[in-house]
């Protein structure tokens, strides 16, 4: 089994008997890439899993392979940070749908073809039930505890709702117990600009040996809207203008601007959509966004939403941002209202930002804080060794 000496390591396992998934289809074998940090203690006891969120991948704390920069939660996961890899084995798996690594659409089939958009639709639970398989695989039986933002921390949900006896912590934040009626009709606006792009070919694009880049940057550049709130867009950019120097996704340049300028805003957009498309698949795309679409916790419970936690020993902390529209402070309060009802040990903290959704990924001390403060009560509980008070 391969365990981590203190430092980041990347794996790829292949497990043959592969994973049946929710809407039947038998994928095998099961591809999945993680990362992993710290080192496993001889019990097996100090195991924290990190759940990515939808544009994000394993490389949590380590320089990313293909944008050369530093791992999205690198803030956070480290050295005496508030996940301290100096006392916890942390892994972080890229998701079952992914482009890095993981069985997905840009995966070979048994045919020895790409999969491409016959890759089968998966669920958040589905991509739980893959990352269960790789516990069981490296002899992990119980984590002591999941975290996760966004759709991290619906994978964190769905981790204690499918497999409760085996997360002893849990820290969903800013997140959600299902996706809102608004948040799919974000997903199928980007679903729609990858679909419309000319070089899109029906999703076989890679056989033509190109991408549909337009419509993936347009994508992203949507999703990131969403990611900010109103406040920090007027910050950081405000109604400044810039030369229009700045190509479009494609590399062709808009021609529409007034005077030869371009808002700063719009620069930064273009931006981001550019260094997406050079680094995720739009397959993946289309599937992970589906599999968001379609998250809820009590669709199995006649919208009983305290009914899957019943029973659950979890230690729970709830994390919301004030600024955060894509996943409002209304839907934590709303999930620990039912995991109360069912009884369940639970903290709700919702932390003041102007940051948006995208706070969980920033510099904010009162999330540090809190987070640090659960995870030193949980070990306490836990009767592991160590304090990290930094």
């Amino acid at each position: 089994m391969p365990v981590s000496n203190g430092s980041a390591t990347s794996f790829k396992v292949s497990l043959d008997e592969g994973l049946i998934l929710e809407c039947g289809t038998h994928i095998a074998p099961l591809d999945i890439a993680y990362c992993a940090y710290g080192t496993l203690s001889s019990a097996r006891d100090n195991v924290i899993l990190v759940c990515h969120a939808l544009t994000g991948d394993q490389y949590v704390a380590e320089t990313h392979p293909v944008t050369g920069k530093p791992g999205w939660w690198s803030r956070t996961v480290g050295p005496g940070k508030a996940i301290d890899t100096d006392r916890f084995y942390v892994i972080c798996v890229n998701v079952l749908g992914g482009c890095l690594g993981s069985s997905g659409p840009k995966s070979l089939r048994e045919s020895g073809e790409l999969w491409g958009t016959d890759f089968p639709p998966v669920t958040i639970r589905d991509m739980v039930s893959a990352q269960s398989k790789l516990l069981d695989h490296l002899g992990i039986g119980r984590l002591f505890a999941a975290i996760g933002g966004s759709m991290g921390g619906m994978q964190v949900l769905q981790w204690v709702a499918s497999f409760p006896e085996r997360v002893g912590a849990a820290m969903p934040i800013a997140t959600a117990p299902f996706h809102s009626a608004q948040n799919i009709a974000f997903n199928e606006v980007s679903r729609q600009a990858i679909c419309g792009d000319p070089d899109w070919h029906g999703g076989r694009y890679w056989e033509k040996g190109i991408v549909p880049a337009k419509g993936l940057a347009v994508a992203r550049m949507m999703a990131h809207i969403t990611y900010l709130s109103e406040e920090a867009l007027t910050q950081k950019f405000g109604r400044r203008t810039r030369r229009d120097t700045v190509s479009s996704p494609a590399g062709a340049t808009t021609g529409n601007s007034l005077f030869g300028e371009i808002f700063e805003v719009e620069s930064y957009l273009r931006h981001q959509g550019s260094s997406f498309v050079r680094r995720f698949d739009a397959n993946s795309y289309l599937t992970i966004t589906r599999a968001l679409d379609y998250f809820d916790l009590s669709a199995d419970y006649d919208g009983d939403l305290s009914a899957p936690f019943r029973g659950c020993s979890t230690r729970f902390c709830i994390i919301s941002f004030t600024s955060d529209w894509l996943f409002p402070t209304s839907q934590s309060r709303l999930l620990a209202r039912a995991l109360n009802k069912a009884g369940v040990n639970v903290s709700f903290v919702e932390i003041e930002s102007d940051r948006g959704h995208d706070a969980f990924l920033l510099d904010e001390p009162d999330l540090e804080r809190t987070m640090r403060g659960f995870i030193n009560g949980a070990a306490e509980q836990a009767g592991l060794g160590g304090h990290n008070a930094s």
